[in-house]
């Protein structure tokens, strides 16, 4: 038997969360999907609150994904040590709240979803993805895995994508909101895209008003971000996996406007 996997880049401000809101459903329907990850920690532009949160679950997010920002809104370090379906960079130091994977019980049998983060130009004190990567990976009992690994470079991530084939059945990127044209399957059985793209404005700097952009790289000095005004998109990728084996037999990156 086969399944559908959906993973949703990067929701961005209010405009991202209504536009999930409004085309999830009918995405998930016209895809067959089976379960649902969303990266969430852009919800509130930078960071995410627990009203956004429970927001992408109603939308129909199965679990929701973090990362650099998880801790902008401290409210949420209560939240997610009450949550198991949201989920923070496994590899933060131990002292964090929250769990950094799980397990999922599904109709089509037990389903890991592990979230790591990259340290490349990522100003954060994390353990090496890639040792921990193994760490969680020795101590699950289930074939259906799949990784959100929220990284800067392309590079890492598509290292990480290959350290990983043919141990999980699917690696997506998230962090940058610009949707990569690499959606495949690897050659010993992992679905992979280096970034899933970004749910939010359109027409933005990866969710941003263009024009506090071009001053913030003129030189102005820093402040709030703000969102892009506009119609928004979401994007996001398919992966297909095979239940007895694990393996991804299809990939497609999406995008919807």
């Amino acid at each position: 038997m086969t399944v559908n996997i959906l993973a949703v880049g990067d929701v961005c401000g209010r405009t991202g969360l209504d536009f999930l809101r409004h085309s999830l459903p009918s995405l998930k329907k016209m895809k067959n999907i089976a379960f649902t990850v969303v990266n969430g920690e852009n919800s509130n532009v930078v960071g995410i609150t627990p009203a956004q949160a429970e927001e992408l679950f109603t939308a129909g997010a199965d679990v929701i994904t973090l990362g650099n920002h998880t801790w902008t809104r401290w409210e949420m370090k209560e939240y997610l040590a009450e949550r198991s379906n949201i989920l923070r960079p496994a590899n933060y130091a131990l002292r964090c709240p929250g769990l950094g994977h799980d397990v999922y019980k599904t109709p089509f049998g037990k389903l890991a979803v592990i979230n790591l983060m990259g340290r490349f130009t990522l100003d954060a004190n994390t353990d090496n993805p890639f040792v921990v990567a193994d760490e969680i990976l020795a101590s699950l009992d289930t074939k259906l895995i799949v990784v959100d690994f929220h990284a800067e470079a392309t590079s890492e991530k598509a290292a990480l994508g290959y350290y990983l084939d043919g141990r999980v059945s699917a690696v997506w990127g998230t962090h940058t909101h610009v949707q990569t044209s690499d959606c495949a399957v690897l050659p010993n059985g992992t679905g992979y895209i280096t970034d899933l793209g970004m749910t939010g404005p359109a027409v933005s700097v990866l969710g941003i008003a263009p024009q506090q952009s071009i001053e913030k790289f003129l030189g102005e000095p820093p402040r709030r971000y703000e969102q892009a005004a506009g119609a928004g998109k979401l994007e996001c990728a398919v992966f297909t996996l095979d239940t007895e084996t694990g393996k991804c037999v299809g990939a497609e990156a999406l995008r919807i406007l």
